[in-house]
């Protein structure tokens, strides 16, 4: 008789039993969207997926039907699957990836591989090309952290792994997190302490109420929008001529300020123009396909220019809607999405039918722009042209006339705004072309969508207004993804899916899948709004997390993919700037209009003054156009504003943020006239504030900080202020360059060695890793 086991031994037995089976419980958890088509997609679809005409062997291993067919994959059985033969193969000749592809599968992908074929080799559809579903609301065991369903999906699975979620963080943090992320600008004192105390359980959802409820809430918002358009004040190439799209941000600042639905932003940025009894305001809302580059050179062929314009509408809509990358699709069927040459070009009739000849004109000798567009005359306008008029009335001879009307064109062509605009004025037959080549037309097609995509309903109309419809229809299975995808981006530095450009089989598996999907859903079903889903994001727990890393979060998840605390990343050198200005007492507050041009290097333009068609001097702005936000900084693409070290060269569609931190920043943070008048000047207000060095202090590290500083803080503070008096006292010139900096006036009263040694104390406050991070 078999000894009976005691309770503990029972126990032992059960839990080495689970440890043994664990390996195939997780091997029965294969799927093939995230555990199989990364290794394949990687290694075997550039020769073996969706591009015939450089398939190897006839074999598809993207699809299906295609691997069965060619007996790569026999279901249940690896053995017999040349895929694993070959993979396993140490003969250079049958060996796959071949040795000069340079791609190696791991052990643990092999084994993969055997092990997806034995259960069954199943294929599935690429998850981002499935319409989203609401998904469940996952329970979770610490029923009182959830502060609304998003923290039930992480939650979820932290408490999944073993983890807890990162405290709250102080209020003080909070404030100044919400205020870089929702308006951009400093809080003031005052505001801190208000929301510090206020006893309110609804405190914060009142702040962030009144955050978006600011004017400054669309400017910030505006950001990456910009990017993502492209957006610039000129049109790059040689002539560089400026133009008038400034008028189509201000659009946008405006729509995210008014919480336009998205797909109204959609479809207007897209056909405000087809739109029945479109308005100016619609129709300037479909700038957004017309802030590319324009070619004006001598030696650029108008044909080529506009197909390459078109291309670029195209990759741009593509990117920025669908989370896909078209752009290889112009010379050949995608390589690893099922995108086809039919269907890039087809998607290209939409944009065929610009009448536009691919170049700029010539408005003066300074603008540059390019049919459609509005011509938008000012009250000002108006009445300077009017004078003009009567004046040229009373011409006493034809010479005087004839000067006087070219005086006025010329006031016409510069002055009155004209910003791009879309029109389908002039259809044309769109063909496929030879690997890309515009002279080269093979066969005509017409407006369709991308055949792996939904159909475009019959009675959808066949052009621009249609794509734009059918982006925002109920059944897309991309468009509310990847929205919501930037918007998370946004506050937590990387989105769900961190390829934000790109939601193709080669994108990253998302590893909040589930969440991504309910915010897909809840953006899209509760009427697009874009406030809405924003507010929903930062009144969560999630959100509202400590930054502080410990040694799991370093060791286990450094870059906050499981958000088991809050994100903490630099903040874009254009909010640097608006920050210090803005906490300096500096800053102009006043709301869209025309670009200005702060302080630059001297010449910084010089480059471009190759011909005497026009004069490239660095028009600098003075008075209250220094020291307006950084939205509204004149955007030369050829020659990008210096200060803006991490911004995008807006030469072509990016959606993905770009975080750095290299230590060139520091040339610009501690010697950019703007950031070194911005120091004077806060050290002026803190000297003028305060009596006392430590409440002096106090009032600095507040403005900048939005905190009240340690003892520790005050210490080191000190030590450095004696030893810039000291330095100040030695070198008065220096004190007196130091204070000269920047075009605003200092206090006379003050005593300039004071005055320079503070500056130099709130210089570094702006340098300070705290000052630059969002945390």
């Amino acid at each position: 008789m078999l000894p009976v086991p005691t309770p503990m031994q029972a126990i032992v037995s059960i839990l080495v039993l689970l440890i043994a089976l664990a390996p195939l419980a997780s091997a029965r958890e294969l799927s093939f969207n995230r555990d199989i088509r990364p290794i394949l997609a990687e290694n075997c679809f550039y020769c073996h997926g969706q591009d015939a005409n450089h398939r190897k062997a006839d074999l598809r291993l993207d699809e299906e039907a295609g691997a069965r067919a060619g007996g790569a994959v026999v279901p249940g059985d690896p053995e017999a699957s040349a895929l694993i033969a070959r993979i396993r193969s140490h003969d250079s000749d049958d060996q796959m990836p071949p040795p000069d592809a340079n791609r190696t599968l791991t052990e643990a992908q092999m084994a993969k591989l055997e092990q997806w074929i034995r259960e069954g080799g199943t294929y599935e559809t690429h998850w981002a090309f499935v319409t989203p579903q609401r998904p469940d609301i996952p329970s979770v065991e610490n029923e009182s952290w959830p502060q609304n369903p998003i923290d039930h999906f992480v939650l979820s699975l932290l408490e999944e792994r073993g983890v807890t979620p990162s405290p709250e963080a102080d209020r003080a943090t909070l404030i100044k997190r919400l205020a870089i992320d929702l308006t951009g600008l400093p809080p003031s004192p005052d505001e801190v302490d208000a929301f510090v105390r206020d006893p309110d359980p609804m405190a914060y959802e009142h702040l962030v109420d009144r955050l978006m409820q600011s004017d400054h809430y669309g400017e910030r918002m505006a950001l990456p929008w910009l990017d993502a358009a492209r957006y610039a004040d000129s049109n790059g190439f040689q002539q560089d001529g400026d133009t008038w799209q400034w008028i189509w941000r201000d659009w946008v600042v405006q729509a995210l300020n008014e919480d336009l639905p998205f797909d109204q932003f959609t479809t207007w940025q897209l056909a405000g123009d087809l739109l029945p009894d479109a308005t100016v305001e619609q129709k300037i809302a479909s700038g957004f396909n017309r802030n590319h580059l324009l070619n004006g050179e001598g030696g650029a062929i108008a044909e080529e220019q506009r197909v390459v314009i078109v291309f670029d509408r195209v990759d741009t809509t593509a990117t920025t809607w669908l989370g896909l990358t078209m752009t290889c699709a112009q010379c050949h069927d995608h390589k690893y999405d099922p995108i086809t040459m039919r269907d890039y070009y087809s998607l290209m009739d939409a944009f065929n039918r610009v009448p536009e000849k691919g170049t700029p004109g010539r408005q003066s000798t300074r603008i540059r722009v390019a049919k459609p567009y509005l011509e938008l005359p000012t009250d000002e306008n108006r009445k300077r042209i009017a004078e003009w008029e009567a004046k040229i009335a009373t011409a006493p001879d034809k010479d005087t006339k004839e000067k006087w009307q070219a005086e006025l064109d010329a006031y016409k062509g510069d002055q009155i705004p004209r910003p791009m605009i879309m029109s389908d004025a002039k259809p044309r037959k769109t063909h496929i072309f030879d690997r890309g080549a515009y002279l080269s037309p093979t066969e005509e097609v017409a407006f369709d969508t991308p055949g792996f995509l939904p159909e475009l309903p019959e009675d959808a109309p066949r052009n621009r207004l249609g794509l734009a419809r059918w982006l925002v229809s109920e059944g897309h299975p991309l468009t509310a993804r990847v929205q919501a995808n930037r918007f998370w981006q946004h506050f937590f530095g990387i989105g769900i899916v961190k390829t934000a450009e790109d939601f193709g089989v080669q994108s990253e598996y998302p590893i909040h899948g589930d969440l991504l999907d309910w915010l897909a859903v809840t953006f899209r079903d509760g009427g697009w709004s874009m406030k809405a889903i924003n507010r929903l994001i930062v009144t969560s727990a999630t959100y509202r997390q400590s930054s502080r890393l410990d040694a799991w979060h370093r060791a286990e998840d450094r870059e906050n993919r499981l958000y088991a605390r809050a994100s903490r990343f630099r903040m874009p050198a254009m909010l640097l700037r608006d920050w210090a200005l803005a906490s300096a007492g500096l800053l102009d507050h006043r709301i869209g209009g025309m670009p200005v041009y702060p302080y630059q290097p001297k010449d910084v333009w010089e480059p471009l003054a190759i011909t005497k068609e026009r004069d490239f001097t660095y028009p600098a702005s003075h008075g209250r156009d220094l020291y307006r936000r950084s939205l509204y900084t004149f955007w030369r693409r050829t020659v990008q504003p210096a200060n803006m070290f991490d911004a995008s060269t807006r030469q072509a569609c990016r959606v993905r943020t770009s975080v750095n931190n290299t230590p060139l920043h520091a040339l610009i943070t501690l010697n950019d006239p703007t950031w070194v008048e911005a120091a004077r000047h806060l050290a002026q207000r803190a000297l003028l504030s305060e009596e006392d060095l430590t409440e002096q202090l106090t009032f600095a590290c507040r403005h900048v900080l939005c905190r009240d500083p340690s003892p520790a803080d005050i210490a080191r503070l000190q030590h450095m202020h004696a030893r810039q008096r000291k330095h100040y006292q030695a070198d008065p010139q220096a004190a007196q360059d130091l204070l000269s900096v920047g075009e605003s006036s200092g206090d006379p009263s003050l005593d300039p060695v004071e005055h320079a040694a503070f500056t130099a104390i709130t210089l570094a406050l702006y340098n300070l890793d705290e000052a630059l991070t969002r945390q």
